[in-house]
């Protein structure tokens, strides 16, 4: 009389195997289809669009309030703008926006700054008064700046 085969349930070491392969290709097609240092890149300039904007209406908020007149320390070379509580020396000195947090709270940082003290922007006005502040680490080609 022939032995019963066992009802024997689950899968087979090839079958999981195959499983797990197929979602590694999958993981990665997705992985590659958001391109998540692109994703990244793309949010610090958001930021970086930002906080140029913001520099900028500062200073001309101080320059009303102040009958016209820009922040002495600007100059017609662009130069790195001092971080707030930086040591400033050959550094744009903004710290009367931050004063009182008046216009400011603090000064806006570059989300890949270098200089501990620098802000990571520079800023600079025309012989026309005309302001520019520029973001000195923008990624993936992009140009951050602004001039009114």
């Amino acid at each position: 009389m022939p032995i019963p085969k066992k009802n024997q349930k689950g899968f087979t070491l090839l079958e999981i195997l195959l499983v797990v392969a197929a979602i590694a290709v999958l993981a990665g097609i997705v992985i590659l289809a958001i391109n998540p240092g692109k994703q990244l890149g793309d949010t610090r300039n958001a930021q970086r669009r930002s906080d140029v904007n913001t520099i900028l209406n500062a200073v001309y908020q101080y320059t009303i309030d102040n009958s016209g007149t820009l922040p002495a320390s600007i100059t017609t070379t662009p130069t790195e703008i001092c971080a707030t509580g930086g040591t400033c020396t050959s550094l744009i000195d903004l710290s009367v926006l931050t004063t009182d947090e008046k216009y400011l709270t603090s000064m806006p940082e570059e989300p890949q700054k270098t200089n501990a003290n620098g802000a990571g922007y520079k800023i600079s006005k025309s012989v026309n008064g005309r302001i520019t502040v520029v973001a000195q680490f923008p990624e993936q080609s992009a140009t951050v700046t602004v001039t009114r």
